[in-house]
Protein backbone atom coordinates (compact mmCIF):
# COMPACT_ATOMS: atom_id res chain seq x y z
CA UNK A 1 0.00 0.00 0.00
CA UNK A 2 0.94 3.66 -0.55
CA UNK A 3 0.59 5.12 3.16
CA UNK A 4 0.74 8.42 4.38
CA UNK A 5 2.05 9.41 7.79
CA UNK A 6 1.42 12.77 9.41
CA UNK A 7 3.70 13.53 12.32
CA UNK A 8 5.83 9.84 11.36
CA UNK A 9 9.23 11.77 13.17
CA UNK A 10 8.31 10.47 16.52
CA UNK A 11 9.00 7.82 18.57
CA UNK A 12 5.86 5.75 17.47
CA UNK A 13 5.81 7.37 14.21
CA UNK A 14 9.68 6.05 13.39
CA UNK A 15 8.54 2.50 14.85
CA UNK A 16 5.47 2.01 12.77
CA UNK A 17 7.52 3.23 9.60
CA UNK A 18 10.09 0.68 10.25
CA UNK A 19 7.60 -2.37 10.44
CA UNK A 20 5.92 -0.74 7.37
CA UNK A 21 8.93 -0.76 5.27
CA UNK A 22 10.13 -4.38 6.17
CA UNK A 23 6.22 -5.18 5.17
CA UNK A 24 7.07 -3.71 1.76
CA UNK A 25 4.70 -0.68 1.87
CA UNK A 26 5.56 2.90 0.38
CA UNK A 27 5.70 5.49 2.72
CA UNK A 28 5.09 9.21 2.87
CA UNK A 29 5.74 11.40 5.78
CA UNK A 30 4.35 15.22 6.70
CA UNK A 31 6.44 17.31 8.40
CA UNK A 32 6.84 21.05 9.50
CA UNK A 33 10.03 20.75 9.58
CA UNK A 34 11.37 18.12 7.06
CA UNK A 35 14.94 19.16 7.04
CA UNK A 36 15.03 17.93 10.63
CA UNK A 37 13.44 14.51 10.33
CA UNK A 38 15.72 11.75 10.13
CA UNK A 39 14.15 8.57 8.33
CA UNK A 40 15.04 5.79 5.84
CA UNK A 41 16.06 7.29 2.67
CA UNK A 42 13.14 5.17 0.95
CA UNK A 43 10.72 7.70 2.70
CA UNK A 44 9.00 10.48 1.11
CA UNK A 45 9.38 13.77 3.14
CA UNK A 46 6.45 16.41 2.87
CA UNK A 47 6.44 19.87 4.16
CA UNK A 48 3.49 21.18 5.39
CA UNK A 49 2.35 23.78 8.15
CA UNK A 50 -0.22 22.37 10.15
CA UNK A 51 -3.06 24.31 9.64
CA UNK A 52 -3.77 23.98 5.81
CA UNK A 53 -4.23 20.84 3.31
CA UNK A 54 -4.70 22.43 0.13
CA UNK A 55 -0.83 22.09 -0.62
CA UNK A 56 -0.73 18.47 -0.34
CA UNK A 57 -4.72 17.51 -1.38
CA UNK A 58 -3.13 15.86 -4.81
CA UNK A 59 -0.87 13.62 -2.88
CA UNK A 60 -3.81 11.84 -1.07
CA UNK A 61 -4.64 10.45 -4.54
CA UNK A 62 -1.73 8.79 -4.38
CA UNK A 63 -2.42 7.71 -1.00
CA UNK A 64 -4.41 3.82 -0.26
CA UNK A 65 -4.14 4.97 4.10
CA UNK A 66 -3.42 8.04 5.56
CA UNK A 67 -1.94 7.48 9.50
CA UNK A 68 -2.40 10.91 11.25
CA UNK A 69 -0.33 10.49 14.69
CA UNK A 70 -0.28 14.64 14.26
CA UNK A 71 -0.05 16.39 18.45
CA UNK A 72 1.93 18.31 20.66
CA UNK A 73 3.88 16.36 23.45
CA UNK A 74 1.69 16.50 26.44
CA UNK A 75 4.33 15.03 28.83
CA UNK A 76 6.82 17.88 27.56
CA UNK A 77 6.51 21.17 29.78
CA UNK A 78 3.80 22.76 32.19
CA UNK A 79 0.59 23.16 30.98
CA UNK A 80 0.08 27.10 31.01
CA UNK A 81 -2.68 28.56 28.91
CA UNK A 82 -0.52 29.15 25.91
CA UNK A 83 0.44 24.92 26.08
CA UNK A 84 -2.95 23.87 26.35
CA UNK A 85 -3.38 25.99 23.16
CA UNK A 86 -0.73 24.41 21.48
CA UNK A 87 -2.04 20.73 22.56
CA UNK A 88 -5.49 21.76 20.86
CA UNK A 89 -4.13 23.66 17.62
CA UNK A 90 -1.39 20.62 16.98
CA UNK A 91 -4.19 17.96 17.21
CA UNK A 92 -7.91 19.63 16.44
CA UNK A 93 -6.59 22.46 13.65
CA UNK A 94 -4.50 19.51 11.86
CA UNK A 95 -7.57 17.27 12.05
CA UNK A 96 -9.12 20.10 10.06
CA UNK A 97 -6.42 20.14 8.07
CA UNK A 98 -6.96 17.01 6.90
CA UNK A 99 -10.45 16.85 6.04
CA UNK A 100 -9.50 19.87 3.74
CA UNK A 101 -7.05 17.59 1.69
CA UNK A 102 -9.14 14.52 1.61
CA UNK A 103 -12.35 16.92 0.40
CA UNK A 104 -10.27 18.69 -2.24
CA UNK A 105 -8.38 15.28 -3.17
CA UNK A 106 -9.45 13.90 -6.90
CA UNK A 107 -9.16 10.35 -5.16
CA UNK A 108 -9.87 9.69 -1.57
CA UNK A 109 -7.69 7.64 0.52
CA UNK A 110 -10.18 4.52 1.67
CA UNK A 111 -8.45 4.62 5.31
CA UNK A 112 -7.83 7.42 7.97
CA UNK A 113 -6.14 6.11 11.23
CA UNK A 114 -6.34 8.09 13.90
CA UNK A 115 -4.85 9.08 16.59
CA UNK A 116 -6.07 9.61 20.24
CA UNK A 117 -5.34 8.69 23.85
CA UNK A 118 -6.78 6.74 26.77
CA UNK A 119 -7.14 9.70 28.35
CA UNK A 120 -10.62 10.40 26.64
CA UNK A 121 -12.16 8.56 29.57
CA UNK A 122 -11.02 11.02 32.31
CA UNK A 123 -10.34 9.37 35.61
CA UNK A 124 -12.17 6.43 36.51
CA UNK A 125 -11.07 4.98 39.19
CA UNK A 126 -11.57 1.45 39.87
CA UNK A 127 -14.49 1.09 37.07
CA UNK A 128 -14.02 -1.51 34.13
CA UNK A 129 -13.28 1.25 30.89
CA UNK A 130 -14.34 -0.15 27.54
CA UNK A 131 -14.57 1.21 24.38
CA UNK A 132 -17.92 1.70 25.08
CA UNK A 133 -17.59 3.88 28.21
CA UNK A 134 -18.55 7.72 28.28
CA UNK A 135 -15.64 10.31 27.65
CA UNK A 136 -14.53 11.99 30.93
CA UNK A 137 -15.22 16.05 31.62
CA UNK A 138 -11.85 17.07 32.49
CA UNK A 139 -9.05 19.10 30.17
CA UNK A 140 -7.15 16.01 28.59
CA UNK A 141 -10.86 14.14 28.12
CA UNK A 142 -12.10 17.13 26.37
CA UNK A 143 -9.06 17.85 24.01
CA UNK A 144 -9.61 13.90 23.01
CA UNK A 145 -13.15 14.59 22.46
CA UNK A 146 -12.28 17.06 19.99
CA UNK A 147 -9.18 15.33 18.88
CA UNK A 148 -11.63 12.68 17.25
CA UNK A 149 -13.95 14.64 16.23
CA UNK A 150 -12.07 16.87 14.27
CA UNK A 151 -11.62 14.18 11.49
CA UNK A 152 -14.78 12.43 11.76
CA UNK A 153 -16.24 14.22 8.43
CA UNK A 154 -14.24 11.96 5.94
CA UNK A 155 -16.33 9.37 7.11
CA UNK A 156 -18.98 11.00 5.05
CA UNK A 157 -16.72 10.08 1.85
CA UNK A 158 -17.20 6.20 2.66
CA UNK A 159 -13.60 6.22 4.39
CA UNK A 160 -12.96 3.74 7.43
CA UNK A 161 -12.17 6.09 9.88
CA UNK A 162 -9.98 3.79 12.78
CA UNK A 163 -9.43 5.95 16.27
CA UNK A 164 -6.50 4.68 18.56
CA UNK A 165 -6.92 5.51 22.17
CA UNK A 166 -3.32 4.40 23.16
CA UNK A 167 -2.35 3.98 26.86
CA UNK A 168 1.26 4.13 27.93
CA UNK A 169 3.49 3.11 25.57
CA UNK A 170 6.19 0.92 27.18
CA UNK A 171 9.79 1.52 24.81
CA UNK A 172 13.63 2.53 25.23
CA UNK A 173 12.85 5.87 24.11
CA UNK A 174 9.60 6.11 25.50
CA UNK A 175 9.94 9.70 27.75
CA UNK A 176 7.52 8.07 30.65
CA UNK A 177 9.65 5.05 30.43
CA UNK A 178 12.56 6.50 31.19
CA UNK A 179 11.06 9.38 33.77
CA UNK A 180 9.72 6.23 35.99
CA UNK A 181 13.02 4.76 35.82
CA UNK A 182 15.22 7.27 37.40
CA UNK A 183 14.40 7.04 40.64
CA UNK A 184 13.84 3.92 40.80
CA UNK A 185 17.81 3.06 39.16
CA UNK A 186 18.74 5.64 42.33
CA UNK A 187 17.51 3.51 44.65
CA UNK A 188 14.49 5.90 45.60
CA UNK A 189 11.92 3.93 43.79
CA UNK A 190 8.06 4.00 45.39
CA UNK A 191 4.60 4.61 44.53
CA UNK A 192 3.30 8.24 43.06
CA UNK A 193 0.42 9.57 45.20
CA UNK A 194 -1.96 7.03 46.88
CA UNK A 195 -0.45 4.48 44.28
CA UNK A 196 -3.91 3.08 43.72
CA UNK A 197 -4.45 4.79 40.01
CA UNK A 198 -4.49 2.27 37.22
CA UNK A 199 -1.75 2.29 34.61
CA UNK A 200 -3.01 1.09 31.44
CA UNK A 201 0.22 0.35 29.75
CA UNK A 202 1.12 -1.05 26.37
CA UNK A 203 4.13 -2.54 24.63
CA UNK A 204 5.66 -1.17 21.96
CA UNK A 205 5.98 -4.00 19.94
CA UNK A 206 1.80 -4.39 20.75
CA UNK A 207 1.17 -1.12 20.02
CA UNK A 208 3.05 -1.43 16.75
CA UNK A 209 1.07 -4.86 16.05
CA UNK A 210 -2.62 -3.46 17.08
CA UNK A 211 -1.87 -0.54 14.54
CA UNK A 212 -0.74 -2.61 11.28
CA UNK A 213 -3.62 -5.38 12.08
CA UNK A 214 -6.62 -2.37 12.14
CA UNK A 215 -4.92 -1.18 9.25
CA UNK A 216 -5.05 -4.37 7.57
CA UNK A 217 -9.00 -5.53 8.78
CA UNK A 218 -11.45 -4.27 6.72
CA UNK A 219 -13.66 -4.93 9.58
CA UNK A 220 -12.05 -2.72 12.23
CA UNK A 221 -13.57 0.77 12.40
CA UNK A 222 -14.26 3.61 15.33
CA UNK A 223 -12.39 3.36 18.28
CA UNK A 224 -9.69 1.21 19.63
CA UNK A 225 -8.24 1.00 23.38
CA UNK A 226 -4.83 0.28 22.57
CA UNK A 227 -3.40 -1.11 25.87
CA UNK A 228 -2.11 -4.49 27.34
CA UNK A 229 -5.13 -7.09 28.17
CA UNK A 230 -3.86 -6.78 32.58
CA UNK A 231 -3.67 -2.72 33.46
CA UNK A 232 -2.24 -2.55 36.91
CA UNK A 233 -2.46 -0.16 40.20
CA UNK A 234 0.78 2.32 39.92
CA UNK A 235 1.63 0.59 42.97
CA UNK A 236 1.84 -3.12 41.71
CA UNK A 237 3.82 -1.43 38.17
CA UNK A 238 6.10 0.36 40.49
CA UNK A 239 6.92 -3.03 42.96
CA UNK A 240 7.26 -5.20 39.50
CA UNK A 241 9.97 -2.31 37.89
CA UNK A 242 11.81 -2.62 40.96
CA UNK A 243 11.96 -6.33 40.94
CA UNK A 244 13.30 -6.43 37.34
CA UNK A 245 15.47 -3.66 38.07
CA UNK A 246 16.34 -5.41 41.16
CA UNK A 247 16.13 -2.13 42.99
CA UNK A 248 14.42 -1.15 46.10
CA UNK A 249 10.97 0.01 46.24
CA UNK A 250 9.98 2.19 49.19
CA UNK A 251 10.24 5.55 49.06
CA UNK A 252 6.43 7.47 47.94
CA UNK A 253 5.66 10.69 46.26
CA UNK A 254 3.10 12.69 47.54
CA UNK A 255 0.93 13.61 45.36
CA UNK A 256 0.49 17.30 46.66
CA UNK A 257 4.32 16.75 45.88
CA UNK A 258 3.52 16.32 42.40
CA UNK A 259 0.82 18.59 41.73
CA UNK A 260 3.20 21.41 43.15
CA UNK A 261 5.88 20.42 40.66
CA UNK A 262 3.81 19.17 37.54
CA UNK A 263 1.11 21.51 37.74
CA UNK A 264 -1.90 20.19 35.92
CA UNK A 265 0.11 18.02 33.82
CA UNK A 266 0.21 15.65 37.05
CA UNK A 267 -3.22 14.37 35.85
CA UNK A 268 -0.91 11.82 33.32
CA UNK A 269 0.35 10.17 36.62
CA UNK A 270 -2.23 10.79 39.57
CA UNK A 271 -5.20 9.99 37.45
CA UNK A 272 -5.97 6.93 35.64
CA UNK A 273 -8.01 4.50 33.47
CA UNK A 274 -8.49 0.44 34.68
CA UNK A 275 -8.98 0.45 30.61
CA UNK A 276 -9.44 -3.15 28.43
CA UNK A 277 -8.79 -3.28 24.89
CA UNK A 278 -11.97 -4.82 24.58
CA UNK A 279 -12.61 -4.22 20.57
CA UNK A 280 -9.11 -5.47 20.07
CA UNK A 281 -9.95 -8.54 21.38
CA UNK A 282 -13.00 -8.92 19.63
CA UNK A 283 -11.73 -8.97 16.66
CA UNK A 284 -8.81 -11.07 17.22
CA UNK A 285 -6.24 -9.73 18.27
CA UNK A 286 -3.07 -11.78 19.93
CA UNK A 287 -0.84 -9.30 22.33
CA UNK A 288 2.69 -10.39 22.16
CA UNK A 289 2.65 -8.81 25.95
CA UNK A 290 0.07 -8.94 28.11
CA UNK A 291 2.40 -9.45 31.19
CA UNK A 292 3.85 -6.38 32.20
CA UNK A 293 6.58 -8.45 34.16
CA UNK A 294 7.63 -9.87 30.84
CA UNK A 295 7.22 -6.52 28.83
CA UNK A 296 9.46 -4.52 31.37
CA UNK A 297 12.25 -7.99 31.70
CA UNK A 298 11.93 -7.48 27.68
CA UNK A 299 12.64 -3.95 27.14
CA UNK A 300 15.32 -3.72 30.71
CA UNK A 301 17.12 -6.68 30.38
CA UNK A 302 18.14 -7.53 26.91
Amino acid sequence: MNIMIIGGSGFIGRALITRLLEEGHTISVLSRRPQSVHLPVSVAVHPWDGHHGTPWANLLAEMDAVVNLAGANLGVGRWTQQRKMEFLTSRVVSGKAVVEAFALAPRKPRLLVQASAIGYYGSCGDEVITEASPPGQDFLAQLCVQWEASTQPVEAWGVRRVLLRTGIVLDRESLVLKRLLLPFRLGVGGPLGSGRQWMPWIHMADQIGAMLFLLHNEQATGPFNLTAPNPVPNAVFGRTLARVLRRPYWLPVPAFVLRWVLGEMSTLVLDGQRALPQRLLNLGYRFVFEDLEAALRDLLTR
